[in-house]
This record gives C-alpha cells, sequence and structure tokens, in this order.
C-alpha cells in the first residue's frame, strides 16, 4: 500500500482509506495520516451491536440460576462489574487515534516488545477461538430453533458469514455494525417489555449470597472488560484530532446500555419457567408469542455474527502483533481465516454442553484480563505526558516487570481465588462466602506490583 509515513501530514491519496467493499490491507503497522477518517460516533454502535446477543442474556441467566441471586441482586452485580469494564473501555480508546495501532501492539509499551506476544497469544485465543466458539454456538441454536436444521449445518452457515465480515476488514466492520444496531436494538427491547411482563421480578434467589454476588460481578466484569484488549483496533483509524470526550464517552455508553439492558433482560427471563429439554435460546424465547419469538430468534443470530466479526478480526490482529516476520501470504485477512477455523472446531466441540462451558468461559476470561488491565493502566499512568511511538516498532525494547507482574497476578489470584467446576482454589474452598474475587485480587497484584517494579527497573 503506498501511502504517506506514518508521522507526517498525509498528503498521498489513500489506498484504502472510507472504502467499505475493499479488503483492508493493513496488519499491525501504524495507520498513515492519509488513512486517517471516520468519527467517535462510529465507536457507540461498534460496541453496542455485538453486546446485543444472546451470551449477553445469559449473563443474567446463570446469575440468577446458576449463582442463586435474586433478580435484584443480580441486577447490582450486572450494573457494577459492567460499569467498570465500559469505563477503562473508554480510556483504552483514546489511544487509536494517537498510536493508530491495534490494542495488543500498544501492549508493547507495557510489557516490551518480546514479552507482548504472551497477553497478544492469550487475546489472539480468547478472542480468536473461545469468543467465536461461544457466540457460533448460540447463533446455531438459534438457527436450528427457528428452521430446524440441524446444529452443525447451522452452525457452518454462521460462521461463514462471520469469517467473511472480519477478512473484509475495518471499514467493513463499521459498517455492519452500524446497519445492524437499530434492528438488534429494536427486537431486544419489544424481547424485553414482553419479558418483564411475565417475569417473577420477586423470584430467583436460592441463597446465593454474597459468593454468588461476586460470581455474577465477575462475569460482568470479565465480559464487559473481555473486549478491553480490542479497544483501540476499532479507533486506531480516527483522526489524531478525534475529540478526546467523545472518543472515551461513545464506546463507553455503547458498551455499558447493550450489555446492562441485554444482561438485565437475562435475569428477567430466569425467573419464568423454561419448556422442559429446551435449549439455551429456545428457553429464553420460550414465553415469547411465535412472531415474536421468531424475530428474536433472527436477532440471536445477527448479534452473534455482529460480535464475531470483532471478535475473529481482532483475534487475527492480535496474532499479528506478535512482530514476527511473518509470509507475505500470512496477512491479516489470511490470519481471519485461521483463527475462524480454529474457533468453529471449538464450537463444534461445545455444541453438546453450551451453557456449562460458557459459564467457565466468562470467569476464565477475568482471570488473565484482570492483570493485564492493571499493567496497562499502571503503564498509561505513569507515561502520562509522554508518547512512547518509537518504542512500539524498537525489537530492543524490553519491559520485564510488566511481564513479571502480568505473571505474578495470575499466579496469586487463580491458585489461591478461583472457584470454578474443575478447580477450587484454597480460599472459597475454605470460605465458600469469598465467591470468586479472582479478577480483583489479579487486577490490584499485578498494578501495585508493577507499579513498584517499574520505578526500580525502568524499561529500557
Amino acid at each position: 500500500m503506498t501511502t504517506a509515513p506514518a508521522d507526517s501530514p498525509g498528503t498521498l491519496a489513500p489506498a484504502y482509506g472510507d472504502k467499505v467493499i475493499a479488503v483492508e490491507t493493513a496488519g499491525s503497522e501504524p495507520i498513515p495520516e492519509s488513512e486517517r477518517h471516520g468519527g467517535p460516533l462510529q465507536l457507540l454502535w461498534t460496541w453496542a451491536s455485538p453486546n446485543i446477543e444472546f451470551a449477553t442474556v445469559f449473563i443474567g441467566v446463570i446469575a440468577v440460576l446458576f449463582f442463586g441471586l435474586s433478580f435484584w441482586q443480580a441486577t447490582a452485580a450486572i450494573v457494577l462489574g459492567t460499569a467498570l469494564g465500559a469505563l477503562t473501555q473508554g480510556v483504552l480508546s483514546l489511544d487509536g487515534p494517537r498510536f493508530g495501532v491495534p490494542q495488543m501492539v500498544i501492549g508493547r509499551l507495557s510489557f516490551g516488545y518480546r514479552g507482548n506476544i504472551l497477553p497478544a497469544a492469550a487475546n489472539g485465543l480468547v478472542a480468536g477461538v473461545g469468543w467465536f466458539a461461544v457466540n457460533s454456538v448460540s447463533a446455531a441454536f438459534a438457527l436450528n430453533t427457528l428452521t430446524g436444521l440441524r446444529p452443525l449445518p447451522s452452525l457452518l452457515l454462521v460462521v461463514a458469514a462471520e469469517i467473511l465480515i472480519g477478512f473484509i476488514g475495518h471499514n467493513f466492520v463499521h459498517v455492519f455494525e452500524k446497519y445492524a444496531f437499530p434492528v438488534l436494538a429494536v427486537i431486544f427491547l419489544l424481547a424485553g417489555v414482553w419479558t418483564f411482563k411475565d417475569a417473577d421480578l420477586g423470584g430467583g434467589g436460592t441463597g446465593g449470597g454474597i459468593g454468588g454476588f461476586l460470581l455474577a460481578f465477575s462475569a460482568a466484569w470479565g465480559y464487559a472488560a473481555g473486549w478491553n484488549p480490542y479497544a483501540s483496533d476499532y479507533s486506531r483509524y480516527l483522526p489524531r484530532t478525534a475529540n478526546r470526550a467523545r472518543t472515551v464517552l461513545y464506546p463507553a455508553l455503547g458498551l455499558f446500555l447493550s450489555v446492562t439492558v441485554v444482561a438485565v433482560t437475562g435475569a428477567a427471563s430466569a425467573t419464568i419457567v423454561a419448556p422442559k429439554d429446551a435449549t439455551p435460546t429456545a428457553a429464553f424465547t420460550g414465553h415469547l408469542p411465535g412472531r415474536l419469538g421468531d424475530l428474536v430468534l433472527i436477532a440471536i443470530i445477527l448479534g452473534a455474527v455482529s460480535a464475531n466479526a470483532l471478535n475473529v478480526y481482532s483475534g487475527a490482529i492480535s496474532l499479528a502483533s506478535f512482530g514476527l516476520d511473518l509470509p507475505a501470504w500470512l496477512s491479516r485477512s489470511a490470519l481471519v481465516v485461521v483463527s475462524g477455523i480454529a474457533g468453529t472446531a471449538a464450537a463444534w466441540a461445545s455444541l453438546s454442553d453450551a451453557g456449562a462451558a460458557y459459564e467457565a468461559f466468562l470467569l476464565v476470561i477475568a482471570y488473565w484480563v484482570a492483570p493485564w488491565l492493571g499493567v496497562v493502566l499502571v503503564e498509561r499512568l505513569l507515561r502520562s505526558g509522554t508518547t512512547g511511538t518509537a518504542r512500539l516498532t524498537d525489537r530492543a525494547f524490553t519491559n520485564r516487570p510488566g511481564l513479571a507482574a502480568l505473571l505474578a497476578g495470575v499466579a496469586v489470584s487463580v491458585p489461591l481465588f478461583s472457584n470454578q467446576e474443575d478447580y477450587v482454589g484454597y480460599v472459597p474452598e475454605h470460605w465458600p462466602s469469598f465467591g470468586d474475587i479472582t479478577p480483583v485480587v489479579g487486577f490490584t497484584v499485578s498494578a501495585l506490583l508493577y507499579a513498584a517494579l517499574r520505578r526500580r527497573f525502568p524499561a529500557r
């Protein structure tokens, strides 16, 4: 692609610019000024549409059915967890216009050029495989319920659409989310009104207590903050002069409102008796009148595709952020296909027990995102007033305290505080009322340790 250098005023005609039906050629490198376009408002629907889907509904469902909370307790946990994750989403989006690179490339400032490969790999796995699988399964069940098509062919149809959108790239993703947003919002709001009409808002509450509340909080925070490692992926094409307040506000607002409204609707639906042996999606739509139920199933499919367009795109961008000398044919678009195939395999494997797999996955996301976020936010505070642009491409740049703090946060929090079906840490095993505070501990340990180590051992 022939463009002006990233730090030039951009006098050459853009090769990609704001074209929609064109395969994006950029990978993890800085976006030149000549290619910058758009405005912060587009971040509102880009972060709202992917969350108006069934995976978000299930956050509220598990808070009531699995964690034993009442509707109002679940609502409080969802609002608090989502608000914290949405706030950091807005803050991190600021670095897109500033540096013009994906979020995982900016992570080199916190972990060093080579050290950043570990969190970038984790994000590539979680986004391009884990999240891709979770959302594809919910869409496959919705298509199965709607049409009677068997789950596997339903899955293959859904993933083909998701991979295609991610393959085309940045501009097409934004436009797809823009037009999906009003459709999803109207259908889910109608479903929400009907759900609240039938719900028993005084129901639920089988004794979750503070432990159940912390589990629901962690799940909601993990879901919202799980988008944080993608934040600047979708703001990096904005001009450097983009309004800073709006660049924070729109992604935070889009993420907070969509997750909160849809997850709280899910909590309300969990107080309604579902048909016996129904799939998760059929259970959610079982109380709805026929035509509205069908519309919701269509919206579940559209919402899953909206989410996975981002997941498979950012998963590929994370792999490109390794900074390795990859062959020319293994471009960003080719990495989208690779991630999509791996995610499809994972989705196929989880078709038989989607509910339990999703509950565990939500919590595990927060286990690594929380320590990562602790280091990244502290680094962002400490480098205030400096750009650090040269370090993003300096292969010799190291920042050992960042990686040490990240690993320490995981090593301390997971063995001691994890509360999973397959593994219960020391603290919840002896004091079940603690629920699962792994993300809180991981964030705190990594943030404090990095702040201390970075002053003693500055990056070089």
